[in-house]
Formats: structure tokens, sequence, C-alpha cells
């Protein structure tokens, strides 16, 4: 084993398995010393109450210390379980929750076109769920899950809520498309149904945004309508049934011309959160021919 030479200019260090020995050594020494001060006395007692007797104090104090930490430490860990799990059984809850909201608002949806299928027993229906809209904020152009194979066709009414939502512009194999009463483009021929006054009914996306449409050509000759009035479908509209609810008169004032009035509606339908319709699946050219 060559010697340790210490080069000019260079740091003492000590190799690694020097200073092992040295402590292994050290701590074997004061062991035996420990052991040995009951033996001996004197000297020796006096040199192990100044160096062994606070090692071995150090030594319990840091052992403790690792030891409370240790305990800590598997605490911490059983509480990391319990944390992890909680947040799995929250997770559960949360989507059990969603379903059972989503539920419940289905089945309200549900309840109303039953009662509304109720209200107009004397029309065949079939029930649809709408699979795509047009772009924009309201339901006024949509798709339907319903088409040929199920009977539909082209004008067929079509319900939801508390009244009218529309007729079928266009139909497929299994699916129609369905325009509403709220389009910029649709007019619809109606009455007041207290006075069974004749008006025309308008679209108008715009208006909608203030949750009314229009009315117009309304002849009340003896001033009986007023606002709150029930507006249904008439009887003289060739693609509507009659009778169907379209909504409530918001306001109505006299027309430039002293002989119509006209004012807005509105709609007996929440054009904004469809989901599931009614399609009466007579049309009105076969009830007029019965």
């Amino acid at each position: 084993m060559s010697p340790i030479v210490k080069k000019k200019g260079e740091k003492f260090t000590l190799p690694g398995k020097y200073l092992l020995f040295i402590l292994t050594i050290l701590c074997t020494g004061m062991v035996l010393l420990t052991f040995n001060t009951n033996v001996f006395g004197g000297p020796l007692s006096a040199v192990a109450g100044y160096t062994v007797v606070p090692l071995q104090k150090g030594i319990s104090v840091v052992g403790s210390w690792l030891s409370g930490r240790s305990e800590e430490l598997a605490q911490i860990r059983v509480l990391l379980e319990e944390n992890e799990k909680l947040k799995q059984q929250v997770d559960e809850l949360t989507i059990e929750n969603t379903k059972l909201q989503q539920d419940r608002y289905e089945l309200t949806n549900l309840r109303e076109l039953y009662a509304l299928d109720m209200q107009y027993d004397e029309y065949e229906k079939t029930g649809a769920h709408i699979i795509a809209r047009d772009a924009g904020n309201w339901f006024h152009s949509f798709v339907i899950d319903k088409g040929v194979k199920d009977g539909i066709a082209v004008d067929m009414n079509v319900m939801a809520g508390s009244g009218l939502v529309g007729r079928v512009v266009d139909v497929g194999p299994n699916w129609a498309k369905v325009k509403a009463i709220i389009a910029d483009d649709s007019n619809v021929s109606a009455m007041v149904l207290s006075s069974a006054d004749n008006m025309i009914v308008s679209g108008n996306l715009k208006l909608y945004a203030s949750g009314v449409i229009e009315f117009g050509q309304l002849v009340d000759s003896e001033d009986v309508v007023v606002e709150g009035d029930v507006i249904v479908t008439s009887n003289i509209s060739d693609k509507y049934l009659p009778g169907i609810l379209i909504g409530y008169i918001s306001t109505i004032e006299q027309d430039a011309n002293n002989l119509t009035k006209s004012g807005y509606i509105t709609p007996a339908v929440d054009f904004e959160h469809l989901e599931e319709v009614l399609v009466i699946t007579k049309l009105k050219q076969t009830v007029d021919g019965e």
C-alpha cells in the first residue's frame, strides 16, 4: 500500500475508507468505554460522563426525532391514500349527481310533452329528438331523428313545451328538418282565441332576442282584443292545424291606416332550450279532406 503523499500547494484530504475506519474505531471505543465505566469507575467514569453520556443523549434525541418523522411520514402516506379515495368518491358522486339532474330534466320535458299530447289528443303524434340545428342562439331551424321511415312528411306540424314550434320543411329516410315560427321567413295564419279575429304572425330573430315575435293585419273593429289574449293557429291556415297555441299578446297598437292593428306576441315555446318535440303525423290538407 503506497503512503499518502501530500504535494505542495494541495489541501489534505482523507480518503473515505480511512475516515470510515477511524469512525468505526472511535464508536467501538466509545461502546467499550461505556461498558467498562461500571467496572473500573474512577477516571473512566469521569471521562464517560463528559464524552459518552452526551453522545448517548444526542443519539437518543436523534433517534427519537427520526422515529417521530417516520411515524409522521407513515401518517401522511395514509392521509394521501385516503384523500385519493375521497377524490374518487367525489368524482363518482359528481357524475352520479349530473346524471340524476339530466334524468330529472328529461323527465320534466317528457311530462310537458305528455301534457301537450293529452291537450291535443285528437291528433296522432310521434316524439322525436333534436339532433342538429342551424347556427345561432335559438332553435329557428333544426333536424330531428325521425323521417320517412317513421311516417314523417313535409308540412307536418311540430310542437313542444306548451304549443307550436313550427313545421317540417324537408325530410329524409331517418331525419327531418323543421323551420320554427320564429324564423325570419316564417308566417302563420293565426287568430285571437277569445274573439276569433284573424291575424298574421311573422317570425323575427332580432325581435326574439327580446323574447317576442310580431303580428299584424289584425282586424279588431270592436276593440275587444287586449294584452294577454291567447293566440292560436287559425282555421284558414293552409299548412297549420287549427287551435294550436302560439303565444300571448304582449303589446298591441293601432296601425296608421286605422283599419288594422299590430303588435308583439310572447311565444308559448322556449326556443332556446328545445331537446324533444312532438310531430303531428297528419297534414292540414288531410284533415280538411276528411
